[in-house]
């Protein structure tokens, strides 16, 4: 019990620091392939900061979708940081970390933030959930294909059980195959090049932009805070799968802090990656997006055919 009240306190709290910390270091690493100074590191909480002190504004056309889905969104994101172990595993984890509820869960804050598009009656938000919907529905299979390989291959739906044994050096080498859809869906659901650019407000090409265009003030900040924490919980997913080392060390202070240290230099690594790829490589138009996802469908495919065999 004790163990994961800390577990909880934990988790939820290095998620929703980080969460802004990442968002800048990616346009930092771009603005500097780019020749540019870019921002600072910690522009991203100052800008929040700033939102959180700013009221919302409300179309005439909205309705009470529009001022309840910000909340929902960043509720949602919350109970979602309490599947995915970042630092340590917590001796019992009361039915939490099932891999169905935390798709399901991060489904639900989709879907509003969708409604919320939609809810003001422009034609930017319409036309922004009409892209995302569409998205969605392309990459579910993949996300599907993904977490039931590694439920057959770990034989459990539970990340705590999973991370628990790849913790240990049960990696099998055929969920190497897996690294590269998983960075697909990774790129997918938080909006990134070549899926999507966060930067533009270009009527062409944004997506998720376009749905939270209406939205202001602390509103705003909700939903960037959500869209962060996402990130950073499908950040910890590949990296506790496929690179645990200092992670689910003794439980105590310097157990905790090293697998604390182990993971930012992971994850720093990684999100300094994302930043090189989009510096490489551009957006792509929406009607080509589905080769993209074919070959993240492909790759999972074999690797669960591939363990079916062996």
């Amino acid at each position: 019990m004790i163990s994961f009240f800390l577990f909880a306190i934990v988790n939820i709290l290095v998620v929703l620091i980080l969460a802004p910390f990442y968002i800048s270091l990616i346009k930092k690493v771009k603005a500097l392939f780019q020749g540019r100074k870019g921002p600072k590191l910690f522009q991203a909480y100052y800008n929040l900061l700033k939102l959180f002190k700013k009221e919302s504004i409300y179309s005439t056309n909205s309705s009470f979708i529009m001022r309840v889905a910000p909340y929902i969104n960043i509720i949602c994101s919350i109970v979602a940081i309490l599947f995915v172990p970042l630092l340590f595993i917590p001796d019992n984890y009361f039915g939490f970390g099932n891999i169905i509820l935390f798709l399901y869960i991060l489904a639900l804050a989709k879907f509003f933030m969708a409604l919320a598009g939609l809810d003001a009656g422009s034609t930017f938000g319409g036309m922004g959930s009409s892209r995302e919907m569409s998205i969605s529905s392309i990459i579910e299979p993949i996300v599907i294909i993904i977490f039931a390989t590694l439920a057959f291959v770990y034989n459990s739906v539970n990340f705590f059980e999973i991370f628990g044994a790849t913790s240990v050096g049960l990696v099998h080498a055929s969920l190497w195959l897996l690294l590269i859809p998983l960075i697909i869906v990774l790129l997918t659901e938080t909006a990134r090049i070549p899926i999507d650019n966060p930067e533009t407000h270009l009527e062409l090409t944004m997506v998720h932009e376009a749905m939270i265009l209406e939205q202001s003030g602390k509103n705003l900040a909700l939903m960037e805070l959500s869209s962060g924490v996402k990130q950073v919980l499908l950040m910890a997913i590949i990296i506790n799968l496929f690179f645990p080392i200092g992670f689910n060390l003794p439980l105590s202070l310097i157990g905790i802090g090293t697998s604390l240290i182990a993971f930012l230099i992971k994850s720093i690594i990684l999100a300094i990656s994302i930043g090189i790829i989009e510096s490489f490589i551009a957006k792509s138009r929406l009607f080509r997006l589905p080769i993209i996802f074919a070959i993240a469908f492909l790759l999972s495919l074999i690797t669960l055919m591939m363990e079916m065999l062996l």
